[in-house]
């Protein structure tokens, strides 16, 4: 029995290495390729089958920052996302809380709107609310591309499943007291609330930066553009040199890692009481 036990065990760590592996063999293709001579890149790993550079080099990095603006790319991208993700944390989380603590009329019948509405893909609403946003005149600006995903059904939902879970005490002391909603929301429940508050911007925040459908129908001019466009343009853009694409590419994944590693913890904290399963 303890025999087939540990054969399971084993068989499943190496499933799951396997499945890594597969996974990180193009992210070090392109980490890797970043540092390689544009004739090397695809043409070394075929011949000797080794990824490594033989050479280590900072060209195609200088060569990204020399064909286009990409630390305008990198600054839209930021500001876009920090202003969805911070605007997202307030609006939704006023929203669930409403939901999950207020009574108001049709308090239920809208719940069940929102959780119908998280089965909506953008791509479904992408052509109406690009006529929306035309008539506002809003294309080819910020606002067209933060506006329309501040308030998202996903994270009202996330927020309310966690503010379930809270205890009522805390807040019914606090009404004792003297306090309002509005002083409850942001003196009790928001301080303990930090594990979902990291869960939604830390997904917020991955939706957002690589959004690629919205900003390529609403937006035609660089000062505006995000870099999940800036990369899709860079590509079309000759002469084709794929180190410079793969250094493109490392420069755009290295801040969503960064916030991902800082957040981890509050990450993994979130998903497990808010009942998000994988």
């Amino acid at each position: 029995m303890i025999f087939k036990r540990r054969v399971g065990t084993l068989s499943v760590y190496l499933l799951l290495a396997a499945f890594a592996f597969a996974f990180l063999v193009p992210v070090a293709m392109m980490l890797f390729g970043s540092f390689k001579p544009d004739d090397q890149v695809l043409v070394q790993a075929a011949r000797s089958g080794s990824l490594l550079p033989a050479e280590f080099g900072w060209f195609n990095y200088r060569d990204v920052f020399a064909r286009v603006p990409f630390t305008r790319y990198l600054f839209n991208s930021a500001f876009i996302s920090v202003c969805i993700v911070a605007g997202g944390l307030l609006v939704n989380s006023l929203a669930a809380y409403a939901f999950a603590r207020l009574q108001w009329p049709g308090r239920d019948w809208l719940l069940l709107v929102v959780i119908a509405l998280m089965i909506i893909p953008l791509e479904a609403i992408a052509v109406p609310l690009f006529y929306e946003v035309t008539l506002l005149g809003w294309r080819d600006t910020y606002w067209v591309q933060i506006i329309p995903f501040i308030a998202n059904a996903f994270s009202i939902y996330l927020f309310y499943t966690f503010f379930l879970g809270l205890p009522r005490e805390l807040e019914e002391a606090a009404r004792i007291d003297g306090a309002g909603p509005w002083r409850i929301f942001f003196r009790i429940v928001a301080p303990n609330a930090k594990p979902v508050f990291a869960t939604v911007a830390i997904l917020s925040f991955l939706t957002q930066w690589g959004a690629l459908l919205w900003p390529l129908m609403v937006t035609h001019s660089e000062a505006v553009r995000p870099l999940p466009l800036g990369i899709a343009t860079f590509y079309s853009l000759p002469p084709l040199q794929w180190g410079d694409i793969f250094a493109f590419g490392v420069m755009m994944v290295t801040p969503v890692l960064l916030i991902f590693v800082l957040f981890q913890r509050w990450f993994v904290q979130g998903v497990a009481t808010t009942g998000v399963k994988g």
